[in-house]
């Protein structure tokens, strides 16, 4: 049996036994296969069983419950989409709001089955403080998205400024410009809710097999070391790991995350640092940087990783002293007296990244095939929504979930959009991360000459955009 425990902080917390199920060993007939016992899988296996309970649905899973990202995330369970803002672009005001409520409504929805379902996954709706922390430019950045958001049809019910003084009443920070609170967020310990999860859907006559990895799969049927499915429906749910079952990998990125956590704090600590309502932090750049006050308080901290030539997966996460310092100095400049915190766990996961960072989510009637992902990196709520909204669409349900600019009904994979070649997609993604990086140094050092700053700013926009 693999070291699950060690995967994350996350699963060393876990006070159950990490036994596998039974591998996948017989033959199977069934309604819905699904590839990936990860929060899309589980989540759709959910809602099908609970409107189709005559279903004969099975999860099929190469190593446990939680193993990809839904065990190794950073807890933020948002009501937010990657892109929404894009996606959202052509719609009438009323059809923007609309959807705007169904997305911030992701989280209320999570409680609500965590508590029906008796899942204890220190669920704490405190919201997201998105922060001007480092250099002034970052307060700049941050009133343009918020006018941005203003302009879209949302107020200050959804997402307000908040003056250095007013951001000091939830975080204090060590040079503070201002920031924007959202309430439609919450934190979670996600292995808990992955593993509870999992649990709930086999309470509802839903079959998992563990230590089964899929070898080869095709619309109608499925295959493993061991045995044959045959499906009317197949869900690959696997995100990050779609490199492993062509030809899913051409319009997934596999690209990492790594975060650390410091040992427990002393709640003095704490009453300095603020966070006292399970709330989510960000500081605004383009290290795309995230963070939460854990249950047993600790800082858990996280910031974007890399990508590997031929969207090959990382499987080592046992992080370099440069990538566990990189996040201490990234959390130090915010907190100055936990610079020399001890950091007790450190860690990191694939995630899924789709051509212009569009999360998409399919179903192919006519050859049986339904998927959701392109993420980004949120995943937690995310995959909420494309588990209700692939349970729609399998069982033809008109809901205003099937109607939403990421759904593509009646779409094969051909309708996705591919990523570029080799080494094209590897040159690009490096370019682009470097002159990120070169943009954050020269900013964070007030040194830095005011032409120097606008050109990096410039650059980093410039390849962000290209991205898109």
């Amino acid at each position: 049996m693999p070291a699950w425990r060690s995967i994350s902080l996350w699963m060393d917390q876990l006070d159950e036994p990490l036994l596998p199920r039974p591998q996948l060993a017989q033959d199977l007939d069934l309604d819905v296969a699904i590839i990936g016992a990860g929060y899309t899988g589980l989540w759709t296996a959910y809602y099908l069983k609970r409107q189709a309970p005559q279903l004969n649905i099975a999860v099929i899973e190469a190593q446990t419950a939680g193993f990809g990202a839904s065990g190794r995330n950073g807890g933020w369970l948002m009501g937010n989409l990657l892109g929404e803002d894009r996606l959202l672009a052509a719609l009438s005001p009323q059809q923007r709001r609309a959807s705007f409520d169904l997305l911030h409504g992701i989280p209320d929805e999570v409680a609500n089955v965590i508590e029906r379902e008796g899942i204890d996954c220190d669920y704490r709706k405190g919201g997201v403080l998105y922060c001007a922390a480092r250099y002034p430019e970052q307060e700049t950045s941050l009133r343009h998205y918020l006018d941005k958001l203003y302009a879209q049809g949302l107020n200050q019910d959804d997402y307000r400024w908040l003056n250095p003084e007013q951001l000091a009443q939830q975080i204090r920070l060590a040079k503070p410009y201002g920031g924007i609170y959202a309430p439609h967020c919450a934190t979670i310990q996600p292995a808990k809710l992955v593993r509870g999860l999992a649990r709930a859907v086999e309470r509802l006559g839903v079959t998992l097999y563990e230590n089964s990895p899929v070898t080869h799969w095709q619309s109608g049927s499925l295959q493993t070391a061991q045995a044959s499915v045959r499906s009317r429906w197949i869900v690959p749910a696997v995100e990050g790991y779609s490199v492993t079952l062509p030809p899913l990998g051409r319009y997934q990125l596999p690209v990492q995350s790594l975060l650390v956590a410091t040992e427990p704090l002393a709640e003095s600590v704490w009453e300095e640092i603020g966070l006292s309502q399970g709330q989510a932090f960000s500081e605004s750049s383009r290290q795309v940087t995230y963070g939460q006050r854990s249950m047993d308080n600790r800082l858990v901290f996280g910031a974007r990783g890399g990508y590997q030539f031929a969207s090959k997966l990382r499987h080592d996460f046992d992080l370099t002293r440069d990538e566990v310092e990189l996040r201490r100095y990234l959390f130090g400049e915010l907190f100055p007296q936990l610079k020399n915190v001890r950091i007790s766990h450190s860690w990191g996961g694939n995630l899924g990244m789709s051509r212009h960072f569009k999360p998409h989510m399919l179903c192919d009637r006519r050859k049986g095939i339904a998927l959701s992902g392109g993420y980004g990196g949120e995943g937690v709520g995310a995959s909420n929504l494309g588990g209700r909204t692939l349970a729609d669409l399998i069982l033809e349900r008109d809901s205003p979930l099937v109607h939403q600019p990421w759904v593509m009904p009646e779409c094969g994979l051909e309708a996705l959009r591919a990523w570029e070649p080799e080494p094209c997609r590897w040159l690009g993604y490096n370019a682009i991360i470097r002159s990120f990086v070169h943009e954050d140094q020269t900013l964070a050092n007030p040194a830095s000459a005011p032409w120097r700053r606008r050109m990096a700013s410039r650059i980093a926009g410039f390849m962000e955009g290209f991205m898109h």
